[in-house]
């Protein structure tokens, strides 16, 4: 069985595990790697890049190591390898987790419970819940559920379909180092600078084809295109700009504007401004829908591009 179909069957496999298991309560290899790397960090830590290049090199390299070791493991078997890429995809993907922690907030909200919804919403990003009213809370999730389609789903089959289950291994734990120390805090400014760069280029590919299939998946097209050509460029974040502005356009609302992390306050442009509303509760069932559609397609994509590849290599 050739290279391509291995990957189309594993990710399909893990994608389909992801949608009727999500997450493991305890023992999840991406908990795993994150206490690997924090006990990383506990010796190397300094204030300054290149100690922070080295906690990105170990961490991420031994990921991608240990994933290509696996992968050289099962290799003379068929069955083995499609089930290391499915086992690989299905840890790497978040995005049944992703639907249940938006669709708990928005059943809080719909219920008037918005201090319940408050509670929750830490799950799900790193906005200050009590800076936020019912409507704030419901924007948050919407943006939130755009960017983690393109971090905890499409980014990861792109890298899959690219190296593999060292792709796949690899692109979340640059992922997941740039959630632990790539945020300007303080600390991480400088030791986290490696890992938040490294994570803008793994994610460049993914955010671009999220943006890409919510166009085409979404219920305003043109919208979703018009939003993602205006504004795109105007966010803080070359990936997330793309992802938020396509999806705001494709549900004809307005996402962006004052936001609150850990007290620190930001004005962001407003992306899809002119033609959008304000989010409402709702919105939030219609995000998680379109994020679903667009991971199905991106697998589709994804394993087409593979074996595409592969049968011009072979």
């Amino acid at each position: 069985m050739g290279a391509g179909r291995v990957f189309a069957y594993g990710a399909a496999a893990g994608l389909i595990g992801d949608l009727l298991l999500g997450d493991p309560r305890r023992g999840h290899p991406v908990a795993v790697f994150g206490r690997t790397a924090g006990a990383v960090e506990r010796v190397l830590w300094r204030d300054h890049r290149g100690w922070g290049a080295l906690h990105t090199v170990v961490c991420a390299g031994g990921a991608v190591a240990l994933g290509g070791a696996a992968a050289r493991a099962v290799r003379d078997s068929a069955a083995a390898s499609v089930a290391l890429t499915a086992a690989a995809t299905w840890a790497v993907l978040g995005g049944t987790s992703l639907a249940r922690e938006a669709r708990a907030i928005g059943r809080a909200l719909e219920a008037g419970d918005v201090e319940g919804a408050r509670a929750r919403l830490p799950h799900l990003c790193g906005r200050d819940p009590q800076a936020l009213d019912a409507d704030g809370i419901a924007r948050a999730v919407v943006e939130s559920v755009a960017e983690n389609t393109s971090d905890a789903v499409v980014g990861a089959l792109v890298w899959g379909a690219v190296g593999g289950v060292p792709g796949l291994v690899g692109f979340r734990a640059v992922n997941t180092l740039d959630a632990m120390v790539g945020h300007k805090s303080a600390r991480y400014r400088r030791y986290g600078w490696a890992s938040a760069r490294l994570d803008d280029l793994a994610g460049w590919p993914g955010a671009r084809l999220t943006a890409v299939l919510a166009v085409l998946a979404g219920d305003d097209p043109r919208g979703a295109a018009r939003a993602w050509r205006a504004d795109a460029d105007r966010h803080p974040s070359p990936n997330a700009g793309p992802v938020e502005a396509s999806f705001a356009g494709a549900l004809g609302v307005r996402l962006g504007g004052t936001l609150s992390y850990g007290g620190r306050v930001e004005h962001r442009p407003v992306l899809n401004g002119a033609a959008g509303r304000a989010v409402r509760t709702r919105d939030i069932e219609r995000a998680v829908r379109l994020s679903r559609r667009v991971g199905w397609l991106a697998l589709g994509v994804c394993v087409a591009a593979r074996r595409i590849a592969k049968g011009r290599t072979s």
